[in-house]
């Protein structure tokens, strides 16, 4: 069956229940409302944007919570909750105070004791914060509204840490929530953002509600719009997150204006929605969107040795993955780095181990590093846009070349809270899952936490490399933009090397909306921003 005719058919039994998912909106209780109904690409499973890096997680709590800063789309930050700040003459210590007004959800106004105790939990969990914490010495509250970094060193990534645009985004929590073990999720959605969280009407599986938060103070000047940054505003009185796993009838439900916003439409469907009416496409940022990987699990055999992580690049042509995902090749791109390429700092350093696609020689190499059959654990999410076909394309590869594959079919949400797991695959561990990031965040040594070697501290996978780790503090220290391509190149190399992921290839994924009912959509890679988003 084609992908088309299969999509047919899944619409075919999926209109009852999309029917039923949007009836849960109650239209008759909501008719005086401004109402956005969006489907993004996965169910919002988890509500602690620090706890996980799963994109969706992170969108959610960029809808309920706050940062200090926010980066624009050239990755520049700028301030967001933060009012005004002074570096002193050798930039190792930060004064920061926040601006006026800013109070959470529960009507208790936001203080540093709750900011310090916020960046306290995600530097405690996140690469980016982890990499900024290691040089503070010290974050102590002057006042309710301002507080003090002091450095040991005058590292140059303060701000752009603090306004990070990808997955575990600095959000400011109550201190009580902070207070939560970085290990543990935080069970409340109680942030300062401009929508609250409506939890007694989340539905895991069918709908996520938030809900205009009236007491939301944007930054004053009415600042443009640029990815994370400038003046934030709640343009509707309710946002619904409706869960419509299958792609045909999410986008015929746009079509038909039964939802407003498509954030992740299948490329098959495109020059469908390009002839609707009422319906545009738009590009999400300058750079491809999504950056995809193959990330190994470097705890456990076989890809505890490094000869056996490398043997898998010969198990991947990156024609066959994007072909798979995109299909169209006007929106993708084969790219053998790690590093974003089109970006500023992309190089061909590392691009050798793509030289040869041979499954024949990918058995071998495994068979040398001690593999001797057993299983390999393939965490396969069955129902995300991109995840699943990539997914499938990977395990097919690996069969062919007559490895042993154990494929556990789950939901993305289930692959999210298993990837954490650092039990043996025969204990609930895993070996292998593949996942994607924003190409933004995948364009910056500093900001693009999956090229990290942080060893338990680092994410799922656990690579441990301390040249890795030296060539990303060198990036943070270097000041002229030679040195940091230098580095960054090298960086790329040695992360390659060692297979920190595989990656297999970018795709710019366009979302789509109805362009005859909302205004103000401003485009960002990476996170979907629904802030600022005016409806008719």
């Amino acid at each position: 069956m084609t992908r088309i005719a299969l999509g047919v058919f899944r619409h075919a039994v999926s209109c009852a229940a999309l029917a039923g998912t949007l009836a849960l909106g109650s239209p008759a209780l909501h008719a005086q409302e401004k109402v956005l109904r969006a489907v993004m690409h996965a169910d919002v499973r988890v509500i602690d944007p620090i706890w996980t890096t799963q994109t969706i997680a992170n969108i959610h709590g960029m809808l309920v919570y706050d940062t200090l800063f926010g980066n624009d789309e050239n990755m520049q930050p700028k301030p967001q909750m933060v009012d005004t700040w002074q570096v002193s003459e050798d930039r190792k210590t930060y004064t920061f105070t926040l601006r006026p007004g800013l109070k959470f959800h529960d009507g208790s106004p936001v203080t540093t004791r709750d900011v310090i105790a916020s960046l306290r939990r995600w530097g405690a969990r996140d690469g980016v914060g982890q990499r900024l914490l290691r040089y503070v010495t010290a974050m102590e509250a002057v006042d309710d509204k301002t507080f003090r970094m002091v450095l040991s060193e005058p590292y140059g990534m303060v701000l752009e840490s603090l306004g990070k645009t990808n997955s575990s985004v600095p959000v400011i929590m109550r201190e009580k929530d902070a207070m939560t073990d970085p290990q543990q999720q935080v069970k409340e959605g109680i942030g300062s953002g401009p929508f609250k969280f409506a939890k007694d009407q989340w539905v895991p599986g069918s709908r996520t509600v938030y809900l205009k938060n009236a007491d939301y103070v944007p930054r004053p000047g009415n600042e443009p719009p640029s990815s994370f940054s400038g003046s934030k505003f709640p343009g509707v009185d309710r946002i619904e997150l409706v869960w419509i796993a299958d792609s045909q009838t999410a986008m015929s439900a746009l079509v038909n204006g039964e939802i407003d916003f498509y954030e992740a439409p299948n490329i098959d469907f495109y020059p469908i929605l390009e002839r609707a009416r009422g319906v545009k496409l738009m590009a999400t940022g300058k750079l491809d969107s999504t950056h995809g990987m193959i990330r190994l699990n470097h705890l456990h055999p076989p890809f505890n040795n490094p000869k056996a992580r490398q043997a898998m690049y010969y198990l991947i042509n990156q024609e066959d993955f994007l072909r798979a995902i995109v299909g169209d090749p006007k929106y993708y791109r084969i790219c053998h780095g790690l590093i974003t390429c089109g970006s500023p700092l992309a190089s061909d350093g590392g691009s050798q181990w793509f030289k040869e696609y041979n499954p024949k020689k990918a058995l071998q190499l495994l068979k040398e590093a001690g593999y001797n059959g057993e299983p390999i654990t393939i965490l396969h999410a069955t129902d995300h846009v991109t995840i699943t076909p990539a997914t499938q394309v990977l395990i097919q590869a690996m069969r062919e070349a007559g490895i042993n594959v154990d494929a556990q079919a789950m939901d993305w949400g289930s692959v999210v809270s298993r990837r954490a797991k650092k039990e043996p695959p025969a204990q609930g561990g895993w070996n292998i899952f593949v996942t994607t990031t924003g190409g933004v965040g995948a364009s910056h040594p500093i900001l693009h936490t999956w090229i990290g070697a942080a060893c338990d501290k680092g994410l799922f996978g656990w690579p441990c490399d301390e040249k890795i780790e030296a060539l990303r503090n060198a990036f943070a220290f270097a000041h002229t933009d030679a040195d940091k391509k230098r580095i960054a190149r090298e960086l790329q190399e040695r992360a390659m090397e060692q297979v920190v992921y595989i990656p297999f290839g970018q795709w710019n994924q366009m979302l789509a909306y109805r362009s005859d009912r909302l205004s103000g959509i401003v485009p960002n890679t990476g996170l979907a921003v629904l802030w600022n988003i005016v409806k008719k």
